[in-house]
């Protein structure tokens, strides 16, 4: 498959740069960066100038290029792996109307083990619908979003059994703990790649459900995946969970 890699100068471009090298399958015959100057074969500034034609994009950009990614998408008629973090509501709505032509896949986490402990955190939440649970998660000095888009679709997931929950982002006030709080707390501190973990307290027992992102790697692994996930797809909207389902 030959895919178009926007967003290649980026940390996470690289590492998928590195990663699809390792794959037989798997081509990247033109990569799309605002730092490419032209210069370079197959290197381009934006989607619009790329000629090659490819089976897919993947975008490790910035959840504000979005609507110029679906527009170029659709309008080629590209399946696209949207890896970004910290879309807004209009920005959401504009990768679901894509998703009613193309096929999308769209994740806050591109990790399989992620993945599993959504489903694990869902199945935990159910099995004590009456414990506290408060979510951490620890990520690099130079993310820009909070809390994690990551942190956020565990307590999305957790939600769907619990929907009177609501989220507490960061602890602030003074104040007891509700019974419907889910509270979520970021922290950004050196190198730190990602990391998550749950905690659930019935006051008697608590069970802690960790995912500990060691190598980045991991996030141009689950991209590649989501790629061949897509090669057989019809349009829709796709995450992780349909590929560990």
């Amino acid at each position: 498959m030959n895919i178009i890699l926007h967003g290649a100068t980026g940390r996470m471009g690289q590492n998928v740069a590195l990663r699809v090298a390792e794959n037989d399958d798997i081509e990247i015959i033109a990569k799309v960066s605002p730092d490419y100057e032209g210069c370079e074969p197959s290197c381009y500034k934006s989607l619009e100038d790329v000629k090659e034609k490819a089976d897919c994009v993947v975008d490790f950009s910035n959840h504000a290029a979005v609507s110029s990614l679906c527009s170029f998408c659709v309008d080629k008629k590209l399946p696209v792996v949207i890896a970004t973090t910290g879309h807004t509501p209009e920005e959401k709505e504009i990768i679901a109307n894509a998703a009613k032509t193309i096929p999308v896949f769209f994740a806050a986490n591109m990790s399989i083990g992620i993945a599993v402990l959504c489903s694990l955190a869902k199945k935990a939440a159910s099995a004590f619908p009456n414990a506290d649970i408060e979510i951490v998660e620890s990520h690099h000095n130079q993310k820009l979003d909070v809390p994690s888009g990551t942190a956020l679709m565990l307590a999305n997931s957790i939600s769907e059994v619990r929907p009177e929950a609501n989220f507490l982002v960061g602890r602030h006030e003074n104040g007891k703990r509700t019974k419907e709080e889910i509270g979520i707390h970021s922290l950004r501190i050196g190198n730190e790649v990602g990391m998550h973990e749950i905690l659930i307290s019935t006051g008697y027992e608590t069970l802690t459900l960790k995912h500990e992102a060691e190598n980045r790697a991991l996030f141009a692994d689950g991209a590649i995946a989501a790629v061949r996930f897509l090669a057989d797809k019809g349009p829709g909207l796709y995450n992780m969970q349909d590929i560990v389902k």
